[in-house]
């Protein structure tokens, strides 16, 4: 025998009690069973919302870790090609300071022969920015230091 069947039986034979049995009786158990049931009803409820409450925060879990693990991943990888980039720039910068100190030196030589108080005086060698006088790539902010949902301020704080 089945579940249910075993249920419909014990139904049948419940209504033929209830049949048999006197009024006060009946009302007493009557309202026993609606006691049962709605203590039945509130506990299959509640078993259900908290699984579903359950199941929705570890899905949520998930996608925070998930979100964070992408932002962090980005981040680092930004890091990286900036620092490339800011390690390519400085090595130019340094071509291109040696290459006007040269001409500084050329222009300096060739205006010591032919100086006069109407020419321009250019910029010393010692004027002109370095590579190292560039940020280096240890000052750039890392993914660590972004900022997440959790730091920002709500309206009522």
């Amino acid at each position: 025998m089945d579940k249910k069947d075993v249920e419909k039986a014990a139904l049948k034979a419940g209504k033929k009690i209830i049949d048999h049995t006197p009024e006060p009786v009946k009302k007493k158990v009557e309202e026993k069973v609606k006691e049962k049931a709605k203590e039945k009803f509130v506990e299959k409820t509640e078993g259900k919302l908290q699984e579903k409450a359950n199941e929705v925060s570890e899905k949520l879990q998930q996608t925070k870790e998930k979100n964070a693990q992408k932002v962090h991943g980005k981040g680092e990888d930004a890091k990286e090609k900036l620092q490339d980039v800011l390690l390519s720039v400085k090595d130019k910068l340094s071509d291109v300071k040696e290459a006007g100190e040269n001409f500084q030196e050329k222009v300096s030589s060739s205006d010591d022969k032919e100086k006069s108080k109407n020419k321009r005086k250019i910029k010393g060698a010692n004027q002109i920015k370095k590579a190292t006088d560039i940020k280096s790539s240890t000052k750039i902010k890392s993914s660590n230091d972004i900022k997440s949902s959790t730091d920002l301020k709500t309206m009522g704080s």
